[in-house]
């Protein structure tokens, strides 16, 4: 015991006063020369030249010594990134004359970042030897030298992500959904009047079986037209959450999804989810289900082969109606893998210029009183929807005058199935029997489609075999 105590004692001793000082662990801003700082706007340009050349990616040699700067916006600490920083280059919109709002995917092979990168940290990309590139539909930094961008590595991903001592509040961009472009890709946005498709109310974020990578909720906008993927991982905290009832507004990062297929809206946790409004905005539902057995007798039928291609329909009763935009519903025949069913109608926004689409299609009246177990049935195809929308609807109200038509009571008719925008691309999908006696009155339907000119709302949808039977 002496002899041990002696030991420490001596061990003690040959240790210097200034070796138990706590180490410097602050942050040091770091020097980098503003003339080798470039914009984000450049080193895009850069990837549009390698693209204009046929190069699928750009490489920044390494040794030409180049640095950009930006603001973390997104964090791993709820899950729902995975070896993944989105920076962009502007912590608000509030100065015009700066380079546009852009941001990047910087692909890390490190989990845990927001340990390091904080949301709001403002960072240096030193971008000697990195690669520009597109992964997933939206821009993406990283490393490799084939046709794809690879991962920055654990052992050098601190010497080229670079953080500075400056922390800021970061500012979302607050748009509609049809204001949201190519260009707000990878930045950070704020919708608001927004709530949960209602037919996903009890739905969980990334909780239910058919959430294999990811979870995608609709969310749909009560002031605006469209609507946006909200997409959550399965590997996420909040996955098993049940989604908001409610409306309200939510912020997130605007990309596109793991197929690139659609936009979506990312959120780092559930915090960015403020739905608190009671006063949803869905619709009318007029729901009698599918019948399991059709009319024999019909009431209306349309193949729209005596139509004229690239016309508007017309005739057989139908109200051809463009309420807002320029393009109206058309006869339209194509081959091969999306062909229409010999000569279908067609509703497209895509080339329009329109700030806004919509279209009505609707059927002549039908008197429900008069026959028996009625049921409509039609058939629908989509060449890309993205984010166009296209919904059967009905009025009890209606007088069939074409200046009346936005006045009068319209609701959804929700059992009919509706191509989606998941959906095989070219594919005719049958709507199903769709039952109405549980409706009274005459009644008009109508096939009303919803989009812009803008390119993530410029929708083809594709309508055929409309019929309307009853039972005698």
């Amino acid at each position: 015991m002496v002899v041990s105590l002696y030991t420490m004692l001596f061990l003690v001793a040959c240790v210097k006063d200034n070796d138990y000082k706590i180490p410097d662990v602050s942050i040091q801003e770091p020097n980098i020369p503003s003339d080798k700082i470039t914009s984000f706007q450049a080193i895009k340009s850069r990837f549009e030249q390698a693209k204009a050349n046929e190069l699928p990616i750009a490489i920044i040699k390494s040794d030409e010594e180049l640095y950009i700067e930006g603001y973390v916006i997104s964090s791993d600490k709820a899950g729902n990134f995975f070896e993944e920083l989105i920076i962009q280059n502007k912590m608000d919109d509030s100065n015009p004359d700066t380079d546009p709002r852009l941001g990047f995917r910087l692909s890390v092979n490190v989990s845990n970042l927001s340990d390091t990168y904080e949301v709001g940290r403002k960072v240096y990309v030193k971008m000697n030897g990195l690669t520009v590139g597109e992964s997933n539909g939206v821009m993406v930094i990283g490393k490799g030298e084939g046709i794809q961008v690879e991962q920055i590595q654990e052992y050098e991903y601190k010497d080229i992500i670079i953080r500075s001592t400056e922390i800021v509040e970061l500012i979302p961009k607050v748009s509609t959904l049809l204001d949201l472009t190519e260009a707000d890709e990878n930045t950070l946005v704020q919708l608001e009047n927004m709530q949960i498709h209602r037919h996903q109310r009890g739905f969980t974020y990334a909780g239910e079986g058919i959430d294999e990578f990811d979870g995608l909720r609709t969310l749909e906008s009560c002031s605006d037209i469209g609507t946006i993927a909200l997409q959550t991982s399965t590997f996420s905290d909040f996955k098993s959450l049940q989604v908001p009832q409610l409306k309200g507004t939510v912020k997130g990062i605007f990309a596109r999804d793991f197929s690139d297929e659609q936009n979506v809206l990312i959120v780092n946790s559930i915090a960015d989810i403020n739905f608190n409004e009671e006063a949803r905005c869905d619709p009318t539902e007029l729901d009698c289900g599918i019948a399991l057995e059709g009319g024999t007798e019909n009431l209306f039928f349309e193949d729209f082969q005596s139509q004229t291609n690239n016309r508007l329909i017309t005739g057989n009763g139908w109200t051809n109606y463009i309420e807002v935009g320029s393009e109206g519903w058309e006869a339209f025949t194509a081959t091969g893998t999306n062909a229409s069913l010999g000569r279908s109608a067609r509703m497209r926004s895509a080339s329009s210029g329109d700030a806004s689409n919509i279209a009505w299609l609707i059927t002549p009246a039908i008197n429900l009183d008069g026959y028996n177990e009625v049921t409509l049935q039609f058939k629908t195809s989509s060449s890309f929807a993205d984010g166009s929308q296209m919904e059967v609807m009905y009025s009890l109200d209606w007088d069939g005058l074409e200046e009346h038509i936005t006045s009068a009571t319209w609701g959804i008719l929700s059992a009919g199935y509706i191509v989606k925008d998941s959906d095989f691309f070219g594919e005719w999908f049958s709507s199903g029997k769709v039952d109405l006696s549980c409706a009274t009155g005459t009644m008009y339907i109508a096939f009303k489609y919803t989009g812009s000119g803008k390119s993530a709302f410029d929708g083809t949808y594709e309508l055929d075999d409309v019929r309307i039977d009853f039972k005698p």
